[in-house]
């Protein structure tokens, strides 16, 4: 289902967001509006049932006042009937925009680059996506539905009064403006600490977060005290934005109802005065005091409902700011598709980088390197070299600021990223695990392989003898990052992801530094079958893992300051054989 284009709005506006994704569906929509005008119009109709009552019904014979209460009677059944319909399509309104906003919301992220996620925490991310879409979720499904069936009563009321009493009335208007003036003034006020109270929650669920992901260093390192002082300190800090929001409100509040229920006691002593000389009946003054307290009613409520209004269009603004970020890395109109088959071929042509979050440094500086199809590249430099920033430039994570990236002798920027990674397997230092079933972990690398390709897949990769031992076989649960797998197990299920990628071309951060000697190998052995037949572009850590590479890069500074063979290097007595040097020395 289409859905509607969105741009970050301010103010009450922020709420057309709701809107737009609304009018998606006309039919609940129109339904919902219409159980709410004959609501309204039922409401208002029973003043003048109570009038029909006291002028006619209390006058008549006793075989007449029953048809006036049946007239009442049919009233409150329209009102119940409609006010039931209202609350059905209302809801499912507020339930089905909140979802259709979430999964938005969620396919715009997915589509944005690392950049986006480097300058905005994740974690406040979620909270928007949780926290914001449930205030609007309790916007739309009652708070909106509220303010407009008070504005209908509200205006509808004021038309019945001047037909009932039109000095009586003119009265009670000359009470509004003073109503709707701390609404106006005061409500700017209470938009910006609904944003903030909003912004402090976001901050909350960061920390819990942040503290809960990183337990064991908390408790390794004996800094519960602190996290526990960090979070209180960040929810006192919410509790005083709110608390100052919830005393404008009550403010706020206060001098509506003086100003309006003052109004009618002031509007009733005088329609006593005219019951009692005769210009007005008493189911008229009945009538009128009945409708003025519904109209007194709908305007109060509207300055409670105008602040809930505005808690909603603060989180309607905070999601239509991440709705309507454009991803930086995107195909272009028309894309130029990759040759097949593939070749596996990846060249670097004078590249120069920087990271948006740091341009000060040059993370490449003229950069140039060409990876023949079927060869073993390894990288090789000490921190900071930018040996990972060429595994983000060959995924199109960035786009050079000079110079040219490409595949099979495709400029990744004239085609679609899709298709590059597509042609991409990745092997991380650290591994990836969902907290899902080994199945659907192993799945990511082809979602649609057979239980034969999956377990074909951790054959190769020395991980179909574990997997087999789990409770439940590939449907075992593993946890929140893979916490019941070990250090090994968890790389070798990234490997086994990458054989099912079954990808021309493999980018291997190598996965076997932190590992045991025997984890090691179980690992070096999955590595070795998958490399075969690929080409491989390796970031080694350990030189011993890469003496068997075609060729060895080695980088410092964003540059390549050497290459050749393990043998050749060491001969050349360049950063190579001093690393070396330091890691056997420190072996032996």
């Amino acid at each position: 289902m289409d859905k509607p284009d969105v741009a970050p709005a301010r103010k009450i506006g922020s709420l057309l967001l709701v809107w737009r994704f609304a009018t998606v569906y006309k039919g609940h929509l129109a339904a919902a509006i219409l159980a709410l005008i004959v609501a309204a119009a039922a409401t208002l109709a029973i003043p003048s049932g109570f009038k029909l009552v006291i002028d006619r019904g209390f006058s008549a014979g006793t075989g007449d006042i029953g048809r006036y209460f049946q007239y009442l009677l049919l009233i409150v059944a329209v009102l119940a009937a409609a006010t039931a319909l209202r609350f059905y399509f209302v809801s499912w309104l507020g339930e089905r925009v909140v979802a259709d906003v979430r999964t938005a919301t969620q396919r715009n992220l997915l589509a944005l680059a690392p950049r986006f996620f480097e300058e905005n925490r994740p974690s406040e991310i979620a909270s928007r996506l949780t926290a914001d879409t449930s205030i609007i979720e309790q916007v739309v499904g009652t708070t909106v539905s509220v303010a407009l069936r008070n504005i209908v009563v509200g205006i509808g009321g004021i038309i019945y009064l001047l037909t009932l009493a039109p000095k009586l009335t003119a009265m009670l208007l000359l009470g509004i403006p003073f109503a709707i003036l701390p609404i106006v003034f005061m409500g700017r006020r209470v938009r910006i600490l609904s944003r903030s109270t909003q912004d402090r929650i976001a901050t909350v669920g960061t920390i819990v977060a942040e503290t809960l992901g990183a337990m064991k260093i908390v408790q390794a390192f004996g800094q519960e005290k602190r996290e526990g002082d960090r979070f209180a300190t960040a929810v006192e800090d919410a509790f005083e934005v709110s608390r100052r929001r919830i005393r404008l409100r009550a403010i706020m509040t206060a001098i509506v109802i003086l100003v309006i229920f003052g109004s009618i006691v002031l509007i009733m002593w005088q329609g006593a005065l005219d019951v009692a000389a005769g210009r007005i009946s008493s189911g008229t003054i009945a009538a009128f005091v009945f409708t003025g307290g519904l109209v007194a009613g709908a305007f109060g409520a509207l300055t409670e409902v105008y602040g809930d209004l505005l808690r909603g269009a603060g989180a309607a603004g905070r999601i239509a700011e991440l709705l309507s970020e454009v991803p930086e890395i995107r195909a272009p109109a028309n894309p130029v598709p990759l040759p097949t088959p593939s070749q596996g071929r990846l060249a670097f042509d004078r590249v120069s980088f920087r990271y948006p979050t740091r341009p000060e440094v040059k993370a490449l500086d003229d950069f140039t390197l060409a990876i023949r199809p079927g060869e073993m590249v390894a990288l090789v430099g000490p921190s900071g070299a930018g040996k990972s920033t060429i595994f983000q430039l060959a995924q199109r994570f960035y786009d050079p600021g000079e110079g040219t990236v490409s595949i099979d002798g495709v400029a990744l920027p004239a085609t679609d990223p899709a298709m590059i990674r597509d042609r991409i397997a990745m092997v991380p230092q650290e591994t990836v695990i969902f907290a899902a079933s080994a199945r659907d972990n192993l799945r990511y690398g082809h979602w649609d392989a057979d239980d034969a390709a999956l377990w074909s897949a951790a054959e190769t990769a020395n991980a179909a003898e574990f997997l087999r031992a789990l409770p439940d076989g590939l449907d075992t649960y593993l946890g929140e990052g893979g916490a019941r797998l070990s250090g090994g197990q968890r790389q070798r299920l990234a490997i086994a992801r990458a054989v099912l990628r079954d990808a021309p071309l493999l980018l291997l951060d190598e996965a076997t530094s932190a590992l045991d000697a025997e984890s090691e190998r179980h690992v070096q052995q999955a590595l070795e079958r998958l490399m075969a037949n690929r080409t491989t572009l390796v970031i080694a850590h350990r030189l011993a893992t890469i003496r068997m590479a075609d060729r060895i890069v080695v980088m410092d500074g964003g540059r390549i300051v050497e290459q050749g063979t393990h043998s050749e290097l060491i001969g050349g007595g360049g950063l190579y054989a001093r690393l070396a040097r330091l890691q056997f020395d420190d072996a032996a």
